[in-house]
């Protein structure tokens, strides 16, 4: 008789730390187990029950005394520990195509930067404040950027250092030029008016001038009509849109992650950059 397997759920957070995805490519069963009584807090024997194992061989992949090379114990340690997609495509195996809750309508292992997507930015508000606490190089592409992180209950600006001398940090925002013709037809697109919308830009500037003491900060000012709005925090990106008729919060928002690889991080991280090269400092 075949012990009987009980899957272990880590947060869907944990799949997405950077540490675990190297663990994944590389491989490291051992750092993977590691990672799981982390953020599992599961014991030795509760992953040798869910993985199939005796706590014996557990303890050696672990303390690095045993390498696991074989597809079947990947297959039952992936099953064990309920890998979603994506995880289970950075192993090496074949998608499990099971719906996990909370996860998307599509098939994420083709995809592999792409770990989660949300219907709008509030639902990924709680998981964008986690990744802000440990940040250190923070861009952000909005319009106006009010809601972002120009006022006090914004969604970032908590998680900025407010002491001199704070957590060393590098901040660039990059906000629609408020006397740009582009300002003017965004402004109509989502039905304010113009003097409205710049109001907003200028007093965002003002509100971030007076993070220059704290960290690193620079504000730029584009002029081209607004498509993406991007959090990129060191290696991980929330990507929404602007179109005419919605702000960019209500959009859904995708996270991707950098890969190797993949085009998509590398892609906005480029996009970004040629943005503030053609833009004007402000602070």
């Amino acid at each position: 008789m075949g012990i009987a397997l009980e899957p272990i759920e880590l947060p869907d957070w944990a799949w997405e730390r950077a540490e675990v995805r190297q663990a994944l490519r590389a491989r490291d069963i051992g750092a993977v187990f590691r990672s799981v009584q982390r953020y599992a807090g599961a014991s030795q024997a509760r992953i040798a029950t869910a993985a199939g194992m005796t706590q014996a061989r557990v303890n050696e992949i672990i303390n690095g005394r045993r390498e696991v090379s074989r597809l079947d114990v990947y297959e039952r340690i992936a099953d064990g520990l309920h890998m979603p997609d994506d995880a289970r495509h950075l192993l090496g195996l074949a998608a499990s195509h099971e719906k996990r809750s909370g996860g998307v309508a599509f098939d994420l292992a083709a995809f592999p930067e792409v770990v989660r997507v949300y219907a709008t930015q509030n639902s990924a508000a709680q998981e964008i404040q986690q990744q802000a606490r440990e940040v250190r190089e923070l861009d952000i592409l909005a319009v106006r950027g009010l809601g972002l992180i120009g006022l006090n209950d914004s969604l970032l600006r908590a998680r900025l250092p407010r002491e001199q001398g704070g957590r060393g940090l590098r901040v660039r925002v990059a906000l629609l030029d408020p006397d740009s013709p582009h300002l003017a037809q965004r402004a109509a697109e989502i039905g304010e008016s113009a003097e409205s919308l710049a109001g907003g830009v200028r007093l965002a500037e003002a509100r971030l001038r007076e993070l220059a003491d704290t960290c690193e900060i620079s504000v730029w000012r584009y002029r081209m009509l607004p498509t993406w709005r991007l959090i990129r925090m060191d290696s991980t990106l929330f990507v929404g849109a602007f179109d005419a008729g919605w702000e960019g919060h209500e959009s859904a928002t995708y996270k991707v992650m950098e890969t190797p690889h993949g085009p998509l991080f590398r892609g906005f991280r480029r996009m970004f950059e040629a943005v503030i090269d053609s833009s004007e400092r402000m602070v």
